[in-house]
């Protein structure tokens, strides 16, 4: 019996660190985004050296709070309990290369202080129950900041309110599994535009699209314009979507 019973301690020994190491090697790393951005690039600037490098944005404060917790770079919980996720963004994993400086970052600028939210109307929360919005300090869009620093990498799921393209320069990094249906996008857009013979252009955003984009087809009548090739919509001051690449 003393023999059954060490059997089925070592037993469940070798079992336990199995799973231990079948849970290491499947830990959730998200999209895989990472970056190599140090601390140290931050460590020397206060939070007005980062805000003062911004325009004020155009969002607008819905409801706001003190920030008491950064749980990583895209996520904070506010004084009433409610945790916001930076929406249309997505910053490396904990554990993953640059989430301590993404997280960093987010915590100079809103840890203990009144921020504000712009909560997406058009998808006011995730399934984790976490309010999806933009996060403002003194009037200065953090989401925008995440990315054109190359602490984050743009994570656009639609229905939103947002467009976060809007928010990115070239350099910014698109989020894997979105790239995947963005060039999806694109070959069959690119398909229409051919059958048309013209692109479609926003006459309020100064950008042009295949007639077939998403985008393209919410343009107001009266901001509409079109372009019989690619470097007529350029020559005129246009820039080409990033989410159907005309």
């Amino acid at each position: 019996m003393s023999i059954n019973k060490k059997y089925l301690i070592y037993l469940l020994i070798i079992l336990t660190i199995g799973l231990a190491a079948v849970s290491v090697a499947t830990a959730y790393t998200g999209t895989g985004f990472s970056h190599n951005i140090p601390t140290s690039k931050y460590s020397d600037m206060s939070a007005s050296d980062i805000l003062n490098k911004y325009e004020d944005t155009s969002c607008h404060v819905e409801e706001q709070g003190v920030c008491t917790s950064v749980v990583d770079g895209d996520t904070i919980y506010l004084d009433n309990g409610e945790k916001i996720r930076f929406v249309g963004v997505n910053t490396p994993e904990k554990g993953v290369e640059g989430s301590d400086t993404s997280k960093s970052f987010v915590e100079k600028l809103c840890l203990g202080k009144t921020v504000g939210i712009d909560v997406d109307d058009s998808k006011h929360s995730d399934r984790y129950g976490r309010t999806l919005g933009v996060v403002i300090v003194d009037g200065k869009n953090v989401n925008e900041m995440l990315l054109k620093e190359g602490l984050a990498e743009i994570m656009y799921m639609p229905p939103s309110e947002f467009y976060p393209y809007d928010w990115a320069d070239s350099n910014t990094h698109v989020a894997n599994s979105h790239s995947t249906s963005s060039s999806s996008a694109h070959q069959e857009s690119t398909s229409s535009a051919s059958d048309t013979g013209n692109y479609v252009g926003n006459s309020n955003s100064g950008k042009f699209h295949n007639p077939s984009c998403q985008w393209a087809l919410k343009i107001a009548n009266y901001n509409k314009v079109t372009f019989n090739s690619r470097e007529d919509a350029i020559n005129q001051g246009y820039e080409p979507c990033k989410v159907c690449n005309p």
